[in-house]
């Protein structure tokens, strides 16, 4: 059997990252862009809707192929609370890279103690909001093929948005 018929596992993930990270920054944008009053923003808005929205349809192209995906019992769409949560925790997630950055091109010692600090600080938040997220079944993190099923209908969403 050819391997390369499925996506690796690793593969997988990262493109669910990717999945994950674009759809709740597409939807932020449709969002945001009713608020935009200048029209060079505006455009840039509507070039940054439209490339977006193309990476996930090409993105989502590949999910049939990742090792577990079953895309039976897709879930009707929820309120918004799961977007809300999951944007908190890219937020989050952002920190800590960051700060980890940061710490290291830092020299300065009185700096570094500041970045550490606030960098442990950015890991618990980080993992308050995952905790959230799992506890309400929003991030199923031990389950790849219920990931990438919330992963599908949160890309299919924020496309089909107006």
């Amino acid at each position: 059997m050819d391997e390369r018929r499925t996506l690796a596992w690793h593969e997988t993930l990262e493109i669910h990252e990717l999945v994950a990270f674009q759809a709740n920054g597409l939807i932020k944008l449709k969002k945001m862009i009713r608020e935009v009053t200048d029209s060079r923003l505006k455009q840039l808005y509507s070039f940054s809707i439209q490339a977006i929205e193309q990476n996930l349809k090409e993105l989502l192209a590949f999910f049939p192929q990742a090792p577990i995906y079953n895309r039976d019992d897709e879930e009707e769409e929820r309120a918004d609370t799961p977007f809300y949560s999951g944007d908190l925790l890219g937020f989050a997630k952002t920190s800590v890279r960051s700060y980890a950055i940061a710490i290291t091109e830092t020299a300065t010692p009185q700096l570094r103690i500041v970045l550490v600090k606030q960098l442990n600080a950015a890991i618990k938040w980080h993992e308050q909001v995952f905790n959230y997220m799992y506890e309400h079944g929003y991030y199923p993190a031990y389950n790849l093929a219920d990931l990438l099923k919330n992963d599908v209908k949160n890309a299919r969403r924020a496309i089909s948005m107006k």
